[in-house]
């Protein structure tokens, strides 16, 4: 059973407009930090320390494949942060088209 506090602390890490955005585009599909850092326009250790309390509050899941991370959500049980997905606009072009062209490097 999920209490309160742990709602109010998983919908207080949506508040911070990196980590909402990373949620947005985690609902398009899964990505490594790489296409994080080119879609945000930020640097890699801030991306990676998001990922991280994401991450430990249980919103998003790792999936290694060689030497690349692949992050991507784990909301199934949370329908409180499913609500908030909803009403995310759609990714913007420019960002479903890095998602899918992007190497990792």
């Amino acid at each position: 059973m999920t209490t309160i506090e742990t709602i109010a602390d998983q919908l207080k890490l949506l508040g911070d407009k990196t980590r909402l955005n990373i949620i947005s585009i985690l609902v398009q599909q899964e990505a490594c930090v790489c296409h994080l850092v080119e879609i945000l326009q930020t640097t890699q250790p801030n991306i990676s320390q998001h990922l991280r309390k994401l991450k430990d509050a249980g919103l998003v899941k790792e999936d290694r494949r060689g030497q690349w991370i692949y992050y991507s959500l784990q909301i199934e049980d949370k329908p409180h942060i499913q609500a908030v997905v909803e009403y995310l606009p759609e990714a913007e072009e420019k960002v479903k088209t890095i998602l899918n062209g992007l190497p990792c490097k």
